[in-house]
């Protein structure tokens, strides 16, 4: 029997005129991060794999629940947000979490980050980065513990404690590194610039290779999926509040090109910062968004306690986007401003 199709449906924006549909526009952002996603598949081998498919997986089960206990006809596991929200969250983890960390991160993004909200389009905040942000306070260790870069040579080798018993201390021990911020930031070590953008350094999946993410980034600016606004105005931002701190004392400071390539910076702002539902809908307001992204990290990293800041930057922005969007209206073509009537003065 099929389903009537609806005389009335009541949807959440964004709402497209065009061609383009909210399927399209998820399937476009997941093969521009496939090549990124690939590289960190060569450098952490299996764990990368096992990562993502536990964050996919966890993302998409979740939805399906929910989804279940709603009478809409409109199946949200066929829009795939729900696995693109999984896929950036495993290219925001460690390739050496434990797996069930992983998968409680995905189940987070999706009830907290969207459904807690109505589902997709009337969600606040990036669902990616609300598991991330979840996964940080909870198992701060395990969020925070690095595995060197490697190739195809050790595929087979696992990163970390992946398999380890839920919410039990394992024995196992791994080989850990410091992340080129982390360096930076205690060490006063700054990565060579070839690393950094190929991503042959310790840190998340999203941070392997700057370079691929760039060009994935190119892609869907091609594409017309993001506004290039916002992450122009975090490389701005990032560029001139970058190096007027290492200006002023460059022997502390690292300089801007690192703070750049570094990190996740590229994935946060060409991937999670330009989400149409979370940034602002102005065009002023996007690069009002995107410089205070910038600002924030530069910040965050420099003098916060953390080496890294893009997660929160971008939560931030995300929470006061609304605001942005009202206060950045264009004035409607042809519209008089009513003066303020005067008050008689009191006799």
């Amino acid at each position: 029997m099929k389903t009537a199709t609806p005389k009335l449906l009541l949807t959440s924006s964004p709402f497209l005129k065009l061609q383009e549909d909210t399927p399209l526009m998820m399937r476009q952002v997941i093969y521009a991060l496939l090549p990124a996603a690939l590289a960190g598949v060569y450098y952490f081998g299996v764990s990368a794999l096992l990562v993502m498919a536990t964050c996919i997986g966890g993302a998409m089960l979740t939805e399906y629940a929910v989804s279940r206990s709603k009478t809409s006809p409109v199946n949200p596991l066929y829009d795939g947000s729900a696995f693109l929200t999984g896929l950036l969250l495993a290219m925001v983890l460690p390739p050496g979490i434990p797996l069930w960390m992983a998968f409680i991160g995905a189940a987070v993004s999706i009830l907290m980050g969207k459904a807690l909200f109505g589902g997709i389009g009337a969600n606040i905040f990036n669902p990616a980065l609300v598991g991330r942000a979840f996964l940080q306070a909870s198992f701060p260790v395990a969020i925070t513990t690095w595995t060197p870069a490697g190739n195809l040579s050790r595929f087979w080798e696992l990163q970390g404690n992946s398999f380890s018993i839920p919410f039990l201390k394992s024995t196992a021990d791994a080989m850990t590194a410091a992340t080129p911020l982390a360096q930076a930031k205690f060490v006063g070590e700054v990565a060579a610039f070839k690393d950094l953008l190929l991503g042959n350094t310790a840190g998340s999946l999203g941070e392997t290779s700057a370079l691929l993410l760039i060009l994935g980034g190119l892609y869907l600016l091609r594409k017309n999926v993001i506004n290039w606004r916002i992450p122009l105005g975090v490389f701005i931002a990032v560029i001139i509040s970058a190096g007027l701190i290492h200006w002023m004392n460059p022997e502390k400071f690292a300089p801007p090109l690192f703070h750049l390539f570094s990190g996740g910076l590229m994935l946060g702002a060409i991937y999670m910062a330009t989400d149409p539902v979370t940034s602002p809908i102005t065009h002023r307001g996007c690069w009002i968004f995107g410089a205070g992204v910038g600002l924030l990290v530069v910040i965050i990293r420099n003098f916060g306690g953390l080496p890294e800041g893009v997660m929160y930057a971008i939560l931030l922005m995300n929470a006061v986007s609304p605001l942005i969007s009202r206060m950045t209206q264009p004035r409607i073509y042809g519209e008089i401003k009513e003066k303020p009537k005067k008050t008689p003065a009191a006799s």
